[in-house]
């Protein structure tokens, strides 16, 4: 049999075991350290947060500063900020981490999939021919190839620029 090494793994598995976020965590990153959180770019209305259990490297999230479940709670401002703030994180994830494509979706609920469904966030999910292989279908295992922080120092300044090229600040 094969092994996996995952020990990284084992933080995720302690605190869902603990039941840890007892809060929001987009609020409650909100109010720590940008690299602690893995912010990678805080907005005047929005902020764009690493998915701290991705799909892909470079699994972004882009979030509302405001605790709304769905999107239509937003206002026009947030709604024009949040599709910038995504466009930011395109520009800066093709520059950083170069994909082949992207998925970019909502999940409104949980019997959409939402594992958060209080605070409406967009994931951004880049692709790259052949990221998925065996592993998921027949092991129910996604490997991941990069660490968090890792992934976090190549795309802050590529969407941090970026943002601030779109948002003209």
């Amino acid at each position: 049999m094969e092994r996996l090494w995952a020990p990284w793994r084992m933080a995720y598995v302690k605190k869902a075991a603990r039941k840890e976020y007892k809060g929001c965590i987009f609020c409650e990153a909100l109010k720590r350290d940008d690299e602690d959180a893995l912010i990678v770019y805080r907005g005047r209305l929005g902020f764009i947060i690493m998915n701290l259990y991705p799909y892909n490297p470079g699994h972004l999230m882009v979030v509302p500063h405001r605790h709304v479940a769905s999107l239509e709670d937003l206002d026009r401002d947030e709604l024009l900020e949040l599709m910038l703030l995504v466009n930011a994180s395109l520009k800066g994830l093709r520059e950083a981490v170069s994909p082949h494509g992207f998925n970019i979706g909502v999940n409104l609920g949980q019997v959409a999939g939402a594992g958060i469904e209080d605070h409406v966030h967009i994931h951004i999910v880049p692709r790259w021919s052949g990221d998925t292989n065996f592993m998921p279908v027949i092991g129910n295992t996604k490997v991941i190839p990069q660490a968090l922080k890792e992934t976090y120092e190549a795309i802050r300044e590529p969407i941090a620029r970026a943002a601030r090229e779109l948002l003209g600040r």
